[in-house]
């Protein structure tokens, strides 16, 4: 009788958490061999998007992957490649959830896509400066923009730091750095 009576005691307070639990943001810590990057992920802006991004990051999927991409006062763009422009083979791509409700503002994380507007699999780019150019602006081919989906809360400085790095042209792709900058792990974190 006594157990029953606390698992019942158990149950109501975590009950009562859940709405709490359910309230707080997602975040994803990024190891790179430049440092440490925190994104703060935002479902009710793009749920599905976050959906995807933490259905990559739980599978270990950007784990070795590297930032394959890299142009000064644009974006890091990355989790697709591994070293030696390799690419992985992701899931399914996701509908284009982009809005006027989060823009590509410094410092956030978007979709990479194709030029068709809803193509996004795994690859994701992080913003160094504005880019309103990359912004919702109608459900047209051209004017779908890049899903926003969280932005960094710590580490920017090594986002500046990647966005540093010499590039170079590798088999038909251009701004690849000359050093692999790689995501040693991606942990999604308690905030």
């Amino acid at each position: 009788m006594k157990m029953t009576r606390l698992v019942l005691v158990v149950l109501v307070l975590v009950l009562m958490a859940a709405p709490v639990l359910a309230g707080g943001k997602p975040q994803v810590r990024l190891e790179t061999t430049k440092g440490l990057i925190i994104v703060e992920l935002e479902p009710r802006v793009a749920p599905k998007t976050v959906e995807n991004f933490l259905r990559y990051v739980r599978e270990g999927f950007y784990n070795g992957t590297i930032f394959h991409r890299v142009i000064k006062d644009f974006m890091i763009q990355g989790g697709g490649m591994m070293t030696g422009m390799i690419q992985k083979t992701g899931h399914d791509p996701i509908r284009n959830e982009a809005s006027r409700k989060m823009l590509n503002t410094k410092g956030t994380i978007a979709m990479a896509r194709t030029s068709n507007p809803h193509s996004a699999t795994s690859q994701f780019f992080i913003n160094t400066k504005d880019n309103p150019n990359l912004d919702f602006q109608s459900r047209s081919r051209r004017g779908w923009g890049y899903c926003v989906f969280g932005r960094v809360i710590k580490g920017m400085e090594v986002v500046e730091r990647i966005e540093e790095v010499a590039t170079m042209s590798v088999g038909g792709h251009r701004d690849v750095p000359r050093r692999a900058v790689v995501i040693e792990r991606a942990v999604e974190v308690t905030p």
